[in-house]
């Protein structure tokens, strides 16, 4: 009895070592919540109110000062005011939560006429039961801004009911709408950005982050569907889907969604996070301090101050751009 004690203890230890050696590198625990930065708070919370995300009404939107947002932002003197709004997980049933917030005090570029192609753009795909309904009550309220051809839902190969499409919200950051009836369960699937060197994107959100890549091998496509979708002419695109735990929900899996464009490709706009229509993905961290060396070894730059803000609710946090197309990821350890 005892030496089968001794067994089963020394096969805990070594089923134990790889995770403790890897919390001291510090690890990515998983995905944790979207941020875009909005030009009216008031009209982007009617726009994600209408796709069916709720707003959490214990989060203030009064204009505040908050010295560690500054911090983060890498801009001094600016005032902020935010809403919290959360929508089903469709992968997990859990809550996926979008920060809005609406910045004062420093000068804005605005972001919002850029295409879905182009490098640093990121979006998340939302499935809902009734694509059409949804359409309909967009159009209605006057918040449909659709990127597809004609204004409508297209239909994929072989199909002849319209089922997805891209919307945009009011500061031009995508929203994919994907029918699936039933949608067991509604809500979002999958989030996605824009890269320009799929090996260097995937160096970094996939060996060094640790998202799983869902298939054997990407090849490039083309043709009306990819065209329609997003309102080009001649796409040619391949995707990497990387798998990484919900952060509230480790257990289940969100596909980070990698787009190349092949005949895309072309310089980089600059951008600050504080821009209209600039968006971040945020990240929980084991070991904040250990990882974030090894993000700055693989090429990512802080935004604000170089080292981390402490925020008020005791989390501690800083702001990167990735080294592909310099887009916004926030790394956040809990307290």
């Amino acid at each position: 009895m005892r030496g089968s004690r001794w067994v089963a203890c020394v096969a805990a230890l070594l089923v134990a070592a790889p995770l403790l050696a890897a919390d001291d590198a510090g690890r990515v625990v998983g995905f944790a919540f979207n941020g875009r930065m909005v030009a009216n708070l008031d009209q982007s919370v009617a726009f994600y109110s209408a796709i069916g995300f709720e707003r959490d009404p214990t989060v203030s939107s009064a204009w505040s000062g908050d010295e560690a947002i500054r911090k983060l932002y890498g801009a001094p003197g600016i005032e902020t005011r935010a809403a919290k709004m959360s929508i089903n997980s469709n992968v997990s049933g859990g809550k996926f939560v979008v920060y809005l917030r609406e910045i004062r005090g420093v000068e804005r570029n605005n972001l919002s006429m850029h295409a879905a192609w182009e490098p640093g753009a990121t979006h998340f795909g939302i499935v809902v039961p009734d694509a059409h309904a949804l359409w309909a009550r967009l159009q209605q309220a006057g918040l449909l801004r659709a990127r597809s051809w004609g204004e409508a839902l297209v239909s994929p190969p072989g199909v002849t009911i319209g089922q997805m499409a891209y919307v945009t919200d009011p500061d031009g950051i995508d929203v994919e709408i994907i029918d699936q009836s039933p949608a067991i369960p509604p809500g979002i699937n999958h989030v996605g950005m824009i890269v320009l060197d799929s090996d260097k994107a995937r160096a970094f959100y996939e060996k060094l982050f640790g998202g799983v890549w869902q298939a054997k091998d990407a090849p490039w496509m083309q043709g009306d569907f990819f065209d329609s979708a997003v309102g080009g002419h001649g796409n040619i695109l391949r995707f990497f889907n990387l798998a990484f735990p919900e952060a509230y929900a480790p257990s289940s899996r969100l596909n980070l969604e990698l787009v190349e464009f092949q005949n895309r490709k072309k310089p980089l706009l600059h951008r600050n996070v504080t821009d209209i229509g600039a968006a971040y993905f945020g990240f929980e961290v084991k070991n904040l301090d250990a990882f974030l060396q090894r993000a700055l070894a693989a090429g990512a730059t802080p935004v604000g101050d170089k080292g981390v803000v402490t925020m008020s609710g005791g989390t501690r946090e800083i702001m990167l751009r990735d080294p592909d197309t310099g887009a916004f990821v926030l790394l956040f350890e809990s307290a």
